[in-house]
């Protein structure tokens, strides 16, 4: 996740953020942008004159006008009437950037929440292996941070159906157990 220096905004900045965190996300409107942990910072550039700093969730995001015209549409009726969103690519969003209460919000929604990219304390980062296999999902702690768990009945065994499903960021799964499919927003 990224942490962003918020201490040191102020209180218009961070009354302008949360406006700006409050829109929806256009591909998964159960989410906020602040949520989905896109939202990197609001910045006044003086009097009616506001930057914001947006990233996509991958380079090439469709969604990333849409926000941005959305950004732009709440702090407008807010009475800023100068607002420019800059999309940031570094550093790139991944993830591990969307709040517990989003990652709450996806599960309650039917989307299995991404797991952990990052590696448990103590664990050495480097390389990756990557190797091709079943598309069975079994729990694997040697790889998993957490399993991936049905967001319907709550099993970790799985299947995958396809690599994509009504966006780019999810696949579409199948429980083993319940037999239901359900999305998974995929780690970034």
């Amino acid at each position: 996740m990224v942490t962003l220096a918020h201490d040191q905004e102020t209180p218009l900045e961070a009354e302008l953020r949360q406006l700006a965190g409050s829109v929806p996300d256009p591909e998964l409107p159960v989410l906020t942008l602040e949520e989905l942990g896109v939202l990197r910072a609001v910045h006044t550039r003086g009097p009616g004159r506001v930057e914001v700093e947006l990233s996509p969730t991958y380079t090439g995001c469709p969604a990333i006008e849409a926000m941005a015209s959305d950004i732009e549409r709440v702090l407008h009726e807010h009475g800023i009437p100068d607002v420019t969103v800059h999309t940031v690519l570094a550093p790139a969003w991944s993830t591990d950037d969307i709040t517990p209460e989003g990652r709450r919000k996806l599960a309650e929604f039917g989307i299995a929440p991404p797991r952990s990219t990052r590696p448990p304390t103590g664990q050495a980062t480097g390389s990756v292996t990557v190797a091709l296999g079943p598309t069975r999902h079994l729990p694997d702690p040697a790889r998993d941070a957490a399993p991936l768990a049905c967001p319907h009945c709550g099993a970790t065994d799985t299947e995958l159906l396809s690599r994509f499903s009504s966006t780019a960021c999810k696949a579409l799964r199948r429980c083993l157990s319940c037999r239901e499919p359900f999305d998974h927003f995929k780690e970034l």
